[in-house]
C-alpha cells in the first residue's frame, strides 16, 4: 500500500512540476520540434499547427488516411438478432469503401424505435481470434464485456472486428490498399462513426470510443484523427515507446522489443522504414493523446501491466496534462493506476463509464 501511495504522490507532483520531455521525446506545450525547426508553443493557434504536425507524423508510420466515400451507401445487412433484458444485439456487416466490409455487433437500447436519440460508443476489442465476441462477454474466462455493459447503460454501441480477427479473420494485409493494418483499423473506426451518425436514433454530437489493449491504442488513434469522438477511453493501451517492453521471449520471437508493433496487422513501417529506431519513429503516444485535447480522455493504466510500463505512462501523462492546461481543460484528462496487471477490471470499467457518462449523457457539455 505504501508503494502505491508513493506512486500516486509522484504522479501528482509530476503533473504539476514536470520540467518537460525527457528520453528523446518532444515537449508539447513549451517547445515543440517540427520539420521547420524548434518553435515555441504558447497559444492555441500554435498548438493547432503542432496538432497537424502530429497527425502527419502518425501517417508517416501508418500510411495515409484515405478519404471517406462521398456517399454513405453502407449496404447494411443484419445477419442475426438477439433480444436481451433492455437492448437488442444485431450482428451486422456494412460497406465502408468499395470492396471493403466491416463485421460488427450493433447494440440498440429498447426505445431506439420510438423517436429518441441516444448517445453512442464505438467499442474496440483486444487481440484475439474471437474479435468482437470478447467484449460481449461470450468468451468464458474473459471478463471484458464493455460493449454489452455500455448497451445496458443506455448507449447505442457498435463493436467492429479488427482486420484479421473475428469475422474479418481472412483479411489480406498484403493486397489491401493500406500501408498498415493500423490505418485500416482507423479508417474502419471512422466509418463506424459515419454509420452511427446516419442512424435516426443516435445523437450525432454524443459519440465516444472505448477499447482495451489493442482496442486501447486503436481508441487513441481514432480519437486523434476524428474529432467527432467527444470522449476517448483507453485501457492498457499505451506507454512511451522508450518504455514498451515485451520480455526476452517475445524479443526472440519478433527480433526487437518493438517487433510486435511492426506486424503486418499493425505498423510494419516501424521495421521496414524506421528500423525499430525510437529516435527515427516519428510519433510517441503522449503526442497522440495531446492531439486529442481538449476532448475528454480517460486511461486505465495498471501498475503491473507488463506490456505498457506504468513509468512511461506517468511521464507521458505529465506531458499531456500541459496541453490540457493550455485549453483550461484539466478536468477532461484522467489517468487511473489500479494495482493490477494487464486488465480492465470491473471497478476500472465502472469508473470509465462514469467518466463517459459525464460527457455523453450531459447535453449541456455538447451544445
Amino acid at each position: 500500500m505504501k508503494q502505491f501511495l508513493s506512486l500516486i504522490i509522484f504522479i501528482l507532483l509530476s503533473g504539476m512540476l514536470s520540467p518537460g520531455f525527457t528520453d528523446g521525446a518532444k515537449e508539447l506545450s513549451g517547445i515543440a520540434e517540427s520539420k521547420e525547426g524548434i518553435k515555441p508553443v504558447k497559444s492555441l493557434a500554435d498548438w493547432q499547427k503542432e496538432r497537424s504536425r502530429i497527425l502527419e507524423a502518425m501517417q508517416e508510420a501508418m500510411g495515409k488516411l484515405p478519404e471517406s466515400p462521398e456517399t454513405d451507401n453502407f449496404n447494411l445487412i443484419i445477419t442475426d438478432s438477439v433480444r436481451r433484458d433492455n437492448h437488442t444485439r444485431l450482428t451486422i456487416r456494412f460497406t465502408v469503401a468499395e470492396k471493403e466490409q466491416v463485421y460488427a455487433y450493433l447494440y440498440l437500447p429498447f426505445g431506439a424505435d420510438k423517436g429518441r436519440r441516444f448517445p453512442a460508443v464505438v467499442a474496440l476489442h483486444g487481440t484475439g481470434p474471437e474479435g468482437k465476441r470478447y467484449i460481449d462477454g461470450e468468451i468464458p474466462g474473459k471478463d471484458y464485456a464493455y460493449a454489452k455493459e455500455l448497451a445496458q447503460r443506455g448507449y447505442v454501441v457498435i463493436a467492429p472486428d479488427y482486420p484479421g480477427m473475428g469475422e474479418a479473420a481472412d483479411h489480406d494485409f498484403e493486397t489491401d490498399r493500406y500501408e498498415s493494418g493500423t490505418m485500416k483499423g482507423i479508417f474502419n473506426h471512422i466509418r463506424c462513426v459515419d454509420l452511427l451518425q446516419s442512424l435516426d436514433y443516435v445523437d450525432p454530437g454524443r459519440i465516444g470510443v472505448i477499447g482495451h489493449s489493442l482496442g486501447g491504442h486503436n481508441a487513441i488513434f481514432a480519437g486523434a484523427f476524428d474529432t467527432r469522438f467527444k470522449v476517448i477511453v483507453s485501457s492498457c493501451g499505451w506507454t512511451l515507446m522508450d518504455y514498451y517492453d515485451i520480455g526476452e521471449a517475445a524479443v526472440k520471437k519478433y527480433g526487437n522489443r518493438l517487433g510486435p508493433w511492426a506486424q503486418d496487422r499493425y505498423m510494419p513501417l516501424l521495421r521496414t522504414k524506421f528500423g525499430f529506431d525510437p529516435e527515427k519513429i516519428p510519433f510517441d503516444f503522449d503526442e497522440i493523446i495531446a492531439a486529442i485535447a481538449p476532448r475528454a480522455f480517460f486511461s486505465n493504466s495498471p501498475l503491473g501491466d507488463s506490456n505498457f510500463d506504468v513509468n512511461g505512462v506517468v511521464k507521458g501523462a505529465a506531458n499531456v496534462l500541459k496541453v490540457y492546461r493550455l485549453f483550461n481543460a484539466e478536468n477532461n484528462f484522467k489517468v487511473i493506476y489500479p494495482d493490477a496487471k494487464h486488465y480492465f477490471s470491473p471497478e476500472a470499467r465502472e469508473e470509465a463509464y462514469r467518466f463517459m457518462d459525464r460527457t455523453l449523457k450531459n447535453k449541456a457539455n455538447n451544445d
